[in-house]
């Protein structure tokens, strides 16, 4: 067990090493091919469309080597990859590790407040579907998450905002100042969009369960269908679930971008979108590292918990190892 484990992490370790290595190279080439000046569109972002000027922008052009070939800045940014530097903000000259530290705390408390309220919200509801598949929670169910699915996100948060903050008045709108119910807009908008997908995997795990021997064992002991899912349904219509939260992180990932922007949420994912228009390389390679590895993290997480959930995954993981 601890054997499968071990060479679990050994094998994400090294994938998480290829992720911060090419997702940094990918978008040092992305920025530096993107049109217009590069040096005169960092010199805007800091001083300003109206006060920047070309001798600004022929400074800033040599100050940070941007005239040298695009192989000498990218050795460069391999050379500091190594050493754990990821260098200073072209606009504001702090360094990028600090501006993240800050901005990671952020994005984890948003991420994590998504997650939670997805779990909360998709889980029962899936295992009721699945319970009384075919009937009206399952039909209502099932056009709510296509619902959900077809509204992008910044269009949900909109209509939340329409909804809880102007109409109803619950909530702020605007969430940077970290005011009461500041974070349940975004986290909600984020949840809803989760929780339309892994609350059909529920049900559709129930259906799995429902059907299998064991439930129907249990059933015939004299158990109500809501004491067998209890006692045996639950941990194996889990399983599913969990693996399928590997794959909501891609959704998470995106969402965040576009979500902490609608709602001016100070964290990585509002950073980078402003530092793409500011043409901030250093902080576009920072934000992007942080969220690959974040990604990587996650999934082995999630990798560890279905191991450790289901004993047929560790006689899986077992005999894999021993072939």
């Amino acid at each position: 067990m601890i054997h499968t484990i071990s060479l679990l992490l050994l094998r994400r370790l090294m994938q998480a090493l290829l992720v911060a290595l090419l997702v940094s190279t990918l978008s040092f080439f992305l920025m530096h091919h993107l049109s217009g000046d590069l040096a005169f569109r960092i010199a805007a972002g800091r001083y300003g469309y109206d006060m920047v000027t070309a001798a600004a922008a022929d400074a800033v052009r040599i100050e940070l080597g941007l005239d040298r070939p695009i192989w000498q800045g990218l050795l460069m940014h391999w050379q500091a990859l190594l050493h754990l530097d990821l260098g200073n903000s072209y606009i504001t000259s702090a360094p990028v590790i600090e501006e993240i530290r800050v901005q990671f705390g952020h994005t984890l408390v948003l991420a994590l407040a998504a997650l939670l309220l997805s779990v909360v919200i998709a889980l029962p509801i899936g295992l009721l579907s699945g319970l009384h598949s075919g009937g009206w929670l399952d039909r209502i169910t099932m056009g709510c998450s296509l619902a959900l699915r077809a509204l992008p996100p910044f269009l949900l948060g909109i209509l939340l905002i329409l909804l809880m903050s102007s109409q109803l008045g619950l909530t702020n709108a605007a969430s940077a100042s970290h005011e009461h119910g500041g974070l349940l807009l975004p986290a909600l908008t984020l949840a809803l969009s989760l929780a339309a997908v892994s609350s059909r995997v529920a049900r559709d795990a129930m259906v799995a369960v429902r059907g299998s021997a064991y439930f129907q064992f249990a059933r015939s002991k004299g158990l109500t269908d809501l004491q067998a899912l209890l006692r045996h349904g639950i941990r194996n219509a889990a399983v599913p679930v969990i693996a399928y939260l590997g794959v909501q992180l891609i959704f998470l990932m995106e969402g965040v971008i576009v979500i902490e922007s609608l709602f001016a949420w100070p964290g990585i994912g509002h950073a980078l979108a402003h530092a793409v228009f500011g043409r901030d390389i250093p902080m576009i390679q920072g934000t992007a590292i942080v969220m690959g590895l974040l990604f990587v993290f996650c999934n082995t997480l999630v990798d560890m918990a279905c191991v450790l959930a289901d004993p047929r995954q560790r006689y899986i993981a077992q005999h894999k190892v021993a072939a």
